[in-house]
């Protein structure tokens, strides 16, 4: 089985880690952990105004902090799956979470993407959208969407 699981390090991506300990993984299945970056331009800044702001150093910050929730995650997992075989990536991505984890998994195949739900309600998720929902009606697999009890 290949498995696909995004993460932001949020509690519900740990509410997602206790679901997939339910699952048994064999010899062979993958999981690939990915934690997507969004370093979208702040609506606030006049992009026509010739001044764009270096976010490297946010880039470089934000990217430490994937990687320290991706291995954090991919310990877990591998706790949880201690069978050398099961193999367990991870990769940091920047962009759109919707679109990455649709184009991840587009590239990937898996048969299932595992994600969590902050649970957001419609005006949050009117005003925020929901990467959950996005991913659920783009993906051509299963989808696992997580919540905290």
């Amino acid at each position: 089985m290949k498995v696909l699981f995004a993460t932001d390090g949020a509690k519900q991506s740990n509410a997602a880690i206790d679901i997939l300990r339910k699952f048994k993984l064999e010899a062979g299945d993958e999981i690939k952990v990915i934690s997507v970056i969004d370093m979208a331009v702040p609506l606030a800044v006049d992009i026509y105004g010739g001044y764009l702001p270096d976010t490297s150093e946010l880039e470089k910050t934000a990217k430490v902090n994937a990687e320290k929730i991706l291995e954090e995650t991919a310990g877990s997992l591998r706790t949880i799956f201690s069978d050398p075989e099961v193999r367990i990536s991870t990769e940091v991505q920047f962009g759109s979470p919707e679109s990455r984890i649709v184009e991840t998994a587009d590239e990937m195949k898996p048969e299932l993407v595992v994600v969590g739900s902050h649970g957001y309600k419609s005006w949050e998720r009117l005003l925020l959208g929901s990467v959950s929902e996005s991913v659920l009606h783009h993906v051509p697999c299963s989808v696992l969407i997580a919540r905290c009890p």
